[in-house]
């Protein structure tokens, strides 16, 4: 048969100029890993309800059997009138850590109660038994016979993983609660009695763990630059904060550094007179009006911009470096700070350090 090359380029033309108009309706979030689409007209609208479907499938295996669900879904309409009571009843009683534990041990295989009292440190059978019996009640547990090991119902053990999953995609949320509970009592970090604080703390706050990396024998140099009176940076030579953790998930990321408040070690806390609590790169995020951070390391440069201490754009990189450190970029917020930032001050803060270091040089610009 002869193929005809003109028309087969036409063809992938067509073809081509449809996938370009879809890549213009559509508009992808990389730090929420979702796809948004503008077209608002699609054929299964009618068929979903209006509002979309879900799909889901999926496979797991413990130590005695295998589970794999062939693909479902679910209308979003549905899904979004369901009764809340019920719904908050269900969710209430899965938030008990407890019952989430044991709940998470016996996916890993069927387990006794004596082990699971052992592993989860209850203590006595007793609690161990209040929270099983609500989870049996609830057809969210099994035991094979008194006594015997505890187990999930089969037609149980999809719908609490993907509840799971669904937590562990919205976990960062508890981090910002913990930043909004640091805005509303500021004077934990910035010292109490007052009702405006002075901004230059947050500065010395970030100023700190730039020492630490000096101290750690990686930072020569400390630059900090006053755009304004209510802008500042502080960059350093430092390593750069890690902006992954992929291969060491205890280890903190970039996102751990600057969210994390509960988290000890993650950043050298400074505390100012009066505090109660130390100042981390953390806080300093929460306290913040807008912050942004750059980060030079791995041959890139990194850029993340922050408000109130949340993430307003993904990890992005915006150059390419042979240098290392990290530069953080502040904008105070007038509900919380009552001065302007001054250069004198800076300066003076800066000589005491320098003397204080002698090996390291800070820089006021």
């Amino acid at each position: 048969m002869t193929r005809d090359l003109g028309l087969e380029l036409d063809e992938l033309k067509k073809q081509l100029n449809e996938l370009q108009r879809y890549v213009q309706l559509s508009g992808i979030d990389a730090n929420r890993k979702s796809v948004v689409i503008n077209d608002r007209a699609y054929p299964d609208d009618e068929e979903s309800g209006g509002a979309g479907l879900i799909y889901y499938s999926g496979q797991y295996r413990n130590s005695t059997i295998k589970y794999k669900w062939e693909a479902q879904e679910q209308q979003i309409s549905s899904l979004l009138n369901q009764d809340s009571e019920k719904l908050a009843k269900i969710l209430s009683a899965l938030g008990n850590k407890q019952r989430l534990d044991i709940l998470r041990s016996v996916l890993q295989g069927p387990v006794n109660g004596t082990d699971l009292v052992e592993r989860l440190h209850m203590g006595t059978t007793g609690q161990l038994y209040h929270h099983t019996k609500a989870l049996m009640g609830a057809d969210l547990l099994i035991q094979e016979e008194r006594g015997g090991e505890y187990s999930l119902p089969a037609h149980r053990v999809l719908p609490v993983l993907l509840l799971l999953a669904a937590a562990a995609d919205l976990a960062d949320t508890g981090n910002y609660m913990d930043m909004a509970e640091a805005r509303d009592h500021a004077g934990l970090y910035l010292g109490a009695g007052k009702t405006k604080y002075d901004p230059h703390l947050l500065v010395w706050a970030l100023i700190e763990n730039s020492i630490l990396e000096h101290q750690s024998g990686y930072c020569s140099q400390i630059d900090i630059y006053l755009h304004d009176q209510r802008n500042v940076t502080v960059a350093d030579n430092g390593r750069g904060i890690p902006i992954s953790a992929l291969s060491a998930p205890d280890k903190p990321n970039l996102l751990a550094v600057l969210t994390d408040i509960q988290r000890p070690g993650l950043s050298a806390p400074y505390f100012a007179a009066g505090s109660e609590k130390g100042i981390s790169v953390a806080v300093v995020n929460a306290l913040s009006y807008q912050l942004a951070v750059e980060i030079r390391r791995d041959g890139h440069v990194y850029r993340q911009n922050y408000k109130h201490g949340i993430p307003q754009t993904g990890v992005r990189v915006v150059g390419a470096t042979g240098e290392t450190g990290t530069s953080v970029t502040v904008e105070t917020d007038p509900d919380l700070f009552a001065a302007d930032f001054e250069l004198h001050i800076l300066e003076k803060r800066a000589a005491e350090i320098q003397v204080a270091y002698p090996k390291l040089t800070v820089l006021v610009h």
